[in-house]
């Protein structure tokens, strides 16, 4: 999959997750406000926060004919432009607040809505671009923005397939293939059934860029789950309280839910971690628990093991179970008291082991057994490195041994493998 780069981050799989604290409307119409936010936004654990750069003129007309009036949803009863005049950021203000998020060290980004807001926030100097759901069929403004050269972040709220493509297309045909994408849902609030968060990882597979998720749900739980199935950017409204009156406040977060958000998504980095199999460091101490062959009855130089003396119990010191059907028939060479871990080293040294799990090799089997000098050993289970270590057999045989024998092992043995046909 491709990466992105946004200043000194870069955004995709193996990578945290962006987290952008989305202001829209909630300064409320007061600049001291939204540093306010920013400042929160920083302290919160924000990557990034994102403002809004149109006017009511530069978003619709100011009409108020029945295409132009809300009819549901949050802003029911709503006019268009009287809307969009109670939420837009004030272009004076940009500039200061872009300062004031350098000054305290959290990245700041804007959405243009048309060709005047992109030349006014590149002589502002932004250094990557957020694109609307809404704004997302506009291929004319994409390629617009996109020949800025710099980093896209797209909503694709209630966008096709063929939209999405359309749209990409559009960006990659000026020379611009930074870009990430969002999974959205452009209802305000969301609600989980409308969420479809198993698109991401479709998202990702399909368009092989960085997908995240533009969450308008209610709490944590959209962009936590979004992280599990490997959301690359998380977006969230992002307020100082929803009591402070604003067309956006009812659907943003507070601080203290946007910090335990972002809490919450970095605790779920860390549980996701990578492919593993085996004994974690924590573990370590917990394989002593675990199942192991063990000597029940005390044995004498010499004596044949048989099933009233080794039993699989804990805890795991001893040999894996997987060899007890092995163990049982074999020789000791020391006198081992009942209680101890039975261990391969405990055998004779010096033998032949004998390498088979085919019940038809009895007869080289009985020929090896007679061999003067050495005792044999007959295991079908896969052997190891540490095994023959301990074991230190004079040879090994091998006939009709469906493992095969570790290269570790035939370093070890050093030309001492004898295989049978």
């Amino acid at each position: 999959m491709n990466t992105i780069q946004i200043k000194n981050r870069k955004i995709g799989d193996g990578y945290p997750a962006y987290i952008i604290a989305e202001m829209s409307a909630n300064h409320s119409g007061s600049i001291e406000r939204a540093k306010e936010i920013i400042r929160a936004a920083k302290e919160s654990g924000a990557d990034c926060v994102k403002i809004q750069t149109y006017t009511p003129d530069t978003l619709t007309i100011d009409c108020h004919n029945q295409y132009f009036q809300i009819e549901n949803g949050t802003w029911e009863g709503e006019n268009l432009y009287s809307l969009y005049g109670k939420a837009y950021t004030p272009w004076e203000w940009h500039k200061e607040l872009k300062e004031e998020a350098d000054r305290i060290g959290i990245d700041f980004f804007s959405t243009p809505f048309d060709t005047t807001s992109v030349d006014f926030l590149e002589e502002l100097g932004v250094d990557f671009y957020k694109i609307a759901s809404f704004e997302m069929i506009d291929l004319p403004l994409l390629r617009y923005i996109a020949s800025k050269g710099k980093p896209i972040i797209m909503s694709t709220g209630m966008g096709t397939k063929e939209e999405i493509k359309e749209a990409l297309e559009a960006i990659y045909e000026m020379g611009n293939d930074q870009v990430a994408i969002l999974k959205c849902s452009s209802a305000y609030p969301a609600i989980s059934d409308d969420m479809h968060l198993r698109t991401i990882a479709d998202m990702k597979k399909e368009f092989d860029i960085p997908v995240g998720l533009s969450d308008h749900s209610m709490g944590h739980l959209g962009a936590t789950t979004a992280v599990a199935l490997g959301a690359n950017v998380i977006e969230k409204h992002f307020c100082i309280s929803r009591d402070i009156e604003n067309p956006d406040a009812s659907f943003s977060m507070e601080p203290a839910e946007f910090k335990e958000m972002v809490e919450q998504v970095r605790q779920v980095e860390k549980a996701m971690g990578n492919v593993f199999y085996g004994v974690s460091s924590q573990e370590e101490s917990s394989k002593s628990f675990r199942r192991s062959v063990f000597v029940v009855k005390d044995l004498k130089k010499g004596d044949v093991i048989t099933a009233e003396h080794v039993r699989v119990i804990r805890p795991g010191y001893g040999e894996k179970p997987k060899y007890m059907d092995d163990i049982v028939g074999m020789k000791v060479g020391c006198n081992v008291e009942w209680g101890n871990p039975f261990t391969f080293d405990i055998l004779c040294k010096n033998s032949i082991l004998f390498l088979t799990d085919d019940k038809n090799t009895e007869i080289p089997y009985e020929i090896a057994k007679e061999y003067d000098g050495h005792e044999v050993y007959r295991i079908g289970n896969k052997v190891t490195l540490d095994l023959v270590q301990k074991m230190q057999p004079a040879i090994i045989v091998c006939q009709k041994y469906k493992h095969g024998i570790p290269e570790d092992v035939v370093e070890f043995m050093n030309g001492r493998v004898v295989e049978l046909n």
